[in-house]
């Protein structure tokens, strides 16, 4: 379970990313 955090953790940060230029899209 350990692994699979730390995998996620690493591709979490580009979901985020995603998120937050979705956000400003909205935004502006």
């Amino acid at each position: 379970m350990w692994n699979y955090s730390r995998n996620r953790q690493s591709g979490f940060t580009l979901v985020e990313l995603a998120i937050v230029l979705v956000i400003i899209g909205l935004l502006l």
